[in-house]
């Protein structure tokens, strides 16, 4: 399992991006959630400049946020930096639509963004369209502007079918955030094998996001150092459930007492019209210690790990085993510490198991990475 680090964007995490790649991990992504966080595609610019070898992630842009020329601009000039590092994230824009007010875009308007940026950042002419204009756009200028002959990668982020077909007929890959169900991946796996088209060639990578706490011996799995470590995840799946209605009243009783309980402590509800700028503010950051009794045990387990080394092993193994080639953590405690204790239990998972057991794991897990290709 290859592992890889997410950050919210601002000045200053390429520092972060630089230990990254010094403790050998693989990739390091940010956000892109404006109104929230910083542009990702000047941090990731001062990242490309401080880094040489790891891969470099924005998880995930929308057609919601950027027309696909801007878009397509900011990445090409981004593998000018940093040639073939690139990885472009793309999906319909739940959070960073929600964090307007808006509802997310469709899987059509996701999957004709994906194809314009795809053939853009491939030096292709794409059809561009503003009402019911409609032209032939492609960069006028490449060399030393934007790097159009390096290979960006594509990812769509998915948590359901649809946009894993998208994924599928695009011969992209996955992403996807807090989603820990081998079966459910199992499931987005065989949406995209089955929407691929029959020349697909290669494999194109599967991605998860969530965070990771190693118990300390004796430590319990919902202890205040686990929480902190997990909370932001859950929070913001709490978040969802108050700005989604229909999807809270999925959860259980105790999970629905905590949607009610953030909704109260943010002086909101979720049917009025400002309720983004009282859920959003401070998403996916370090939670405030009032905070740590909504982040329950059963939402820690379905979004984030927690648990022993040898629990998280089991639990990682099995992602490995549903066909999950990434593992990306977001630290929010102490960002260069948490990222050593990962790359050092990973070092752990590696060194400790059995030749056996990692050839047939590989053995497994082979039908799935012949499912679709890498654009």
């Amino acid at each position: 399992m290859r592992a890889g680090v997410v950050v919210a964007a601002h000045p200053g995490v390429e520092d972060l991006a630089v230990r990254a790649e010094e403790l050998g991990l693989h990739s390091f992504w940010v956000y892109d959630t404006p109104m929230v966080h910083g542009d990702p595609f000047v941090t990731l610019s001062l990242c490309a400049k401080a880094t040489r070898r790891i891969r470099l992630g924005i998880g995930a842009t929308s057609p919601a946020l950027r027309s696909a020329p801007a878009s397509a601009s900011g990445f090409a000039s981004l593998n000018a930096l940093a040639p073939g590092r690139i990885i472009c994230g793309v999906g319909t824009g739940n959070t960073a639509r929600r964090t307007l007010g808006m509802r997310p875009f469709t899987a059509a308007a996701l999957e004709d963004f994906v194809a314009s940026l795809q053939d853009l950042c491939a030096g292709r002419s794409t059809e561009y369209r503003e009402g019911d204009q409609v032209r032939d756009v492609r960069f006028l200028h490449s060399g030393a502007h934007v790097n159009t002959t390096d290979p960006i990668e594509f990812v769509v982020a998915a948590l359901g079918p649809k946009a894993a077909a998208v994924a599928g007929r695009r011969s992209a890959g996955l992403v996807s955030f807090g989603l820990l169900d081998p079966t459910a991946w199992r499931a987005l796996h065989a949406a995209r094998r089955d929407a691929a088209p029959a020349s697909a060639p290669g494999h194109s990578r599967s991605y998860v996001i969530t965070a990771l706490h190693v118990l300390r011996d004796d430590e319990e799995h919902d202890s205040d150092a686990a929480r902190e470590a997990t909370g932001h995840l859950v929070l913001s799946l709490l978040d969802f459930a108050a700005d989604t209605p229909a999807f809270a009243t999925r959860l259980g009783h105790a999970e629905q007492e905590a949607v009610r309980l953030l909704l109260e402590r943010r002086g909101t509800s979720a049917t009025a019209p400002d309720r983004h700028t009282r859920l959003y503010p401070g998403y996916l950051g370090r939670i405030a210690p009032q905070d740590r009794d909504l982040v329950l045990p059963g939402l820690m387990e379905r979004v984030a790990l927690v648990g022993t080394r040898d629990d998280l092993r089991t639990r990682i193994a099995a992602l490995e085993q549903a066909g999950v080639d990434e593992l990306i953590v977001q630290p929010v405690i102490d960002p260069p510490a948490e990222m050593a204790r990962f790359a050092e239990l990973l070092d752990w998972m590696e060194s400790s198991s059995a030749p056996d057991s990692r050839t047939a794991s590989a053995r497994w897990a082979q039908p799935e990475r012949n499912e679709s290709s890498q654009p």
